[in-house]
């Protein structure tokens, strides 16, 4: 493959979307999930990269920072864990493409005890599109660390939602203004 972006599809999961689940983000959460598809599908016909860097815990562990703040959410093989919606079946039905996959990340950005950078550059990869939940924080703290890295950032407006307006439109302002991210 020669292509030089990848979509990181961040966290989108039941608990962080599906009306029932632990963390969800709401009607915004829901509302993008046709967009989401849409970009994965047209990204993967280019021959780009898609990638799905997906929260994942052990309940009410002591060693993780989110235990003190959130609930048990991501919990690794329950339903709240599993892709939200269509994407889950698109996922599977291109699971076992080279281009396609789904990996672990136990902190907000998903570069932070992660292996991301060096396959990305193994694959000259220099763009990143970024869509998922939530906008301010794990979107926010994976455009932080690209940026550190020296990637490009795209992040697509209407493929992002967060659990309050005023963190996500913060969060879009700050991608343009402070991390030079192009926002479409």
């Amino acid at each position: 493959m020669s292509s030089h972006q990848a979509l990181l599809i961040i966290d989108y999961t039941n608990d962080f979307v599906a009306k029932d689940g632990v963390l969800n983000c709401g009607e915004p959460g829901r509302k993008i999930a046709p967009n989401i598809l849409k970009l994965a599908k047209e990204m993967y016909q280019n021959d780009d990269w898609i990638w799905l860097p997906t929260d994942v815990h052990k309940p009410n562990d002591p060693y993780h920072p989110e235990t003190k703040l959130f609930p048990p959410h991501n919990v690794r093989d329950s339903w709240g864990r599993e892709l939200y919606g269509d994407l889950k079946n698109w996922f599977e039905e291109h699971d076992d493409k080279e281009q396609v996959k789904l990996f672990d990340k136990t902190r907000y950005s998903a570069f932070a005890g992660t292996d991301l950078d060096l396959r990305l550059r193994e694959r000259q990869i220099d763009t990143l599109h970024l869509v998922g939940v939530c906008t301010d924080i794990c979107v926010l703290h994976t455009a932080v660390d690209a940026y550190n890295l020296n990637y490009k950032i795209v992040v697509h407006e209407d493929c992002v939602a967060s659990f309050n307006q005023a963190g996500h439109d913060w969060a879009l302002g700050h991608f343009k203004d402070s991390l030079g991210a192009e926002v479409v």
